[in-house]
């Protein structure tokens, strides 16, 4: 990075600068804490694209709706569901709208589904750190695990 500096200090070309900005923003966003998610639907091997996703805090038998979103064409969230000063320590929960996602597919299920919503409990103790809960959905099964 020093040499980069160095080097664009050198040219003082406004775009070189603009590089070294973008190149820290960069860093500092994977230095600060965050929390993503990620699904995939194991019944047609792809990414869950337009499932309804729900983030909420949770104090005691309390929950919060902190924001409610659609999975992009990745099956990702467009940008962290938190990061830097919102990503507190505490308990949380994930709500998968996964039966609506199968039936948007064309899935057949029955009434009422196996699984309608998947409901995904867990505590940030790091803000630091980063936070990735991907899931792995059927309409009959479902996975997950602290990702990276």
């Amino acid at each position: 990075m020093i040499e980069i500096l160095s080097a664009s200090q050198s040219l003082g070309n406004s775009a070189d600068k603009t590089f070294l900005l973008d190149l820290k923003d960069h860093r500092k966003a994977h230095i600060m804490g965050r929390l993503t998610t990620h699904v995939l639907d194991t019944m047609n091997g792809c990414p869950a694209a337009g499932m309804v996703v729900a983030l909420y805090r949770l104090d005691g038998e309390a929950a919060e709706l902190l924001k409610s979103l659609v999975l992009n064409h990745d099956g990702r969230a467009d940008k962290p569901l938190l990061e830097g000063e919102t990503l507190q320590a505490g308990r949380y929960r994930l709500v998968f709208e996964v039966a609506a996602y199968f039936r948007s597919r064309g899935v057949n299920l029955p009434d009422p589904p196996f699984f309608d919503s998947v409901p995904l409990d867990f505590g940030l103790a790091d803000t630091e750190s980063h936070y990735h809960v991907p899931l792995l959905a059927s309409p009959w099964a479902y996975s997950t695990y602290r990702g990276s």
